[in-house]
């Protein structure tokens, strides 16, 4: 083989491996939640209207909609 040869096939070899390891998505698996869970979101919701964020009025009507859907 000449020397060019060689090169080149070290350098798709090396191309070639380097690509191996990208994107097969096999090695990991990710875990996706639903969201806050209902106490983040009560926490949440109650520091808004601690700050004046949000009335009194919407705070509890928020609060009842976050504890229905549970």
């Amino acid at each position: 083989m000449t020397a060019l040869r060689v090169l080149t096939m070290i350098i798709l070899i090396s191309f070639g491996a380097g690509l191996a390891g990208c994107g097969g998505g096999e090695g990991e698996v990710k875990k996706h939640t639903a969201g806050p869970t209902v106490g983040k979101e009560l926490t949440d919701l109650k520091s808004a209207y601690e700050k004046g964020a949000i009335s009194k009025e919407e705070y509890e009507k928020a609060k009842e909609k976050i504890l229905e859907r549970d």
